[in-house]
């Protein structure tokens, strides 16, 4: 007879680092952000990918903001928190935008989110209400472009400013000049 294990330890995972550099260990417990080392950075055309997928597929500015400050785009949208000041690491956005946020207006954007439990454990039934439904459901690899985009131009980057706009955008697009220089 087989007996199955679950491990819901802290899991900790050792990054491929440059010798240069310390390796720094990541916790997936809590979510919050520790400090991370990644063997390369992601390519531009991922990055621009990624922020399409932020600003149209998943129309996450609607709730977000176009700069992921908070300030969103549609009153008539949920408030989203401000991306820009997450503590979430890389594991913790990616399973926010696959799973959503039960009780909240994050919708889940794995179409089979709750259908077989891969979602904190949980199925439709264990809701105590309705997902919302999301503007599109993105594939696991327009979640890691978006999850990118987020970690490249968004997390941690703190308030907009005009030059943060100008670097956002690529240039001093018209949406900057709401900026003081």
């Amino acid at each position: 007879m087989r007996t199955a294990f679950r491990l819901t330890a802290v899991s900790i995972v050792l990054l491929a680092i440059p010798t240069h550099t310390t390796p720094v260990a990541v916790s997936a417990a809590d979510g919050v952000a520790p400090p991370t080392l990644h063997a390369q950075a992601p390519d531009a055309s991922d990055v621009a990918e990624g922020m399409r997928l932020y600003l149209q597929k998943g129309d996450c500015q609607a709730c977000h903001g176009w700069a992921a400050d908070g300030r969103k785009m549609d009153s008539q949208m949920p408030d989203g928190p401000n991306l820009r000041e997450t503590k979430l690491n890389r594991e913790r956005l990616i399973q926010t935008i696959k799973c959503g946020r039960p009780g909240t207006g994050m919708p889940a954007f794995d179409k089979f989110a709750y259908s077989d439990g891969r979602c904190y454990g949980m199925t439709q039934a264990d809701l105590k209400s309705p997902m919302p439904d999301p503007a599109a459901t993105f594939q696991q690899r327009e979640i890691e472009l978006l999850v990118n985009f987020l970690l490249s131009k968004v997390v941690g980057k703190g308030p907009m400013n005009h030059a943060k706009c100008v670097e956002y955008w690529g240039s001093d697009v018209e949406t900057c000049r709401e900026f003081p220089q």
